[in-house]
């Protein structure tokens, strides 16, 4: 016998490849996923360090297929990361967000070493600078906006046509609490990750139709070297400022080469991130705040799901919106 079920992502194309107007009455079974990932392929920017590292070894041992990627090998974080992955299926590959060049070859090799479309992709890779805005000049600017939105543009890109054919797929951005609230003194770093939600968002929408979710996680504060590593590029930034622009901001500057530490786990994340992996397709959340303390982009985004039905719900985009945010 033929199974005829189907989620509400594939009623959707079916309703708009045919020219029919879009519904969001309609209610389908899905089937949870299990705490497995064994049979998934999973590629991962920025696996030098911090949760692409932790990410790639968790994902290896709950049974995936990973392709864990990075920058300038050969190097040592990529010896010591296939070193701790022992028996579990990790390929390091090279990759750059800053290149067009880069990325495509790294996803083309992937989809190559897969025998298709990557079902699961994570752009995890990421920089941050700290100071007031008006220190960080466009040398700064351009870097963190090339690394932090543009970087996950041009992996999303390549990955998609693929994922499109085979009507499924699922791309996690790694965002932050930082892309819903800001601090000041943490410079452009907010910018570049209220940036990616909206583009994520956006992407999610639009994707319905074609079977692929998009989910975006928010870590809190945890002791990772995104800031011991960004220090090493504010550090230069301040040299360039003139003494007038730093004496105007005496605090923020004094506090702009930072290292966050605490007692958080890091593995916080990637446990986060495999859970929504296993999830059925369809029914997975938009937004992942990960943080055992105060996470406070929960109410921000509930807001913002309400608001966005709200102003959409009953437009043509009504049924890609009410599915993103699992509204009847």
């Amino acid at each position: 016998m033929t199974d005829k079920t189907i989620n509400r992502r594939q009623l959707l194309a079916a309703t708009a490849a045919t020219g029919v107007a879009l519904t969001a009455c309609q209610s389908v079974a899905a089937t949870e996923g299990s705490a497995s990932l064994k049979g998934k392929s999973v590629l991962i920017t920025g696996c030098s360090s911090g949760f692409g590292y932790l990410g790639a070894l968790h994902y290896a041992a709950m049974g995936a297929k990973v392709f864990a990627t990075m920058r300038n090998l050969p190097r040592a974080e990529a010896d010591s990361l296939k070193a701790d992955a022992g028996e579990g299926d990790v390929t390091i590959l090279e990759l750059d967000v800053l290149s067009d060049d880069s990325v495509s070859k790294a996803i083309a090799e992937a989809e190559k070493q897969n025998g298709g479309a990557l079902e699961v992709v994570i752009n995890n890779a990421g920089i941050g600078t700290g100071a007031p805005v008006e220190l960080q000049d466009m040398e700064a600017m351009q870097l963190l906006f090339d690394t932090n939105v543009m970087g996950p543009q041009r992996v999303a890109r390549a990955v998609l046509p693929a994922m499109r054919a085979k009507k499924s797929g699922l791309i996690m951005n790694v965002s932050s609490q930082l892309g819903r609230v800001m601090i000041p003194g943490m410079g452009l770093y907010s910018s570049t990750k209220f940036a990616l939600e909206s583009m994520s968002e956006q992407m999610a929408y639009e994707l319905v139709p074609h079977g692929v979710d998009v989910t975006v996680v928010q870590p809190g504060g945890f002791p990772t070297k995104i800031w011991t590593n960004g220090s090493k590029l504010t550090a230069p930034m301040l040299e360039r400022a003139s003494d007038a622009q730093k004496a105007a901001y005496p605090e923020l500057v004094a506090g702009a080469l930072r290292d966050i530490g605490g007692s958080t786990d890091p593995m916080d994340v990637p446990r986060a991130i495999a859970d929504v992996i296993a999830m059925a397709p369809g029914k997975r959340p938009l937004r992942l705040p990960v943080h055992p303390g105060r996470k406070p982009a929960l109410a921000i985004n509930e807001v913002s799901a309400k608001t966005q039905v709200a102003m959409l719900g009953n437009s043509p985009f009504g049924p890609w919106i009410k599915d993103v945010h699992n509204v009847s």
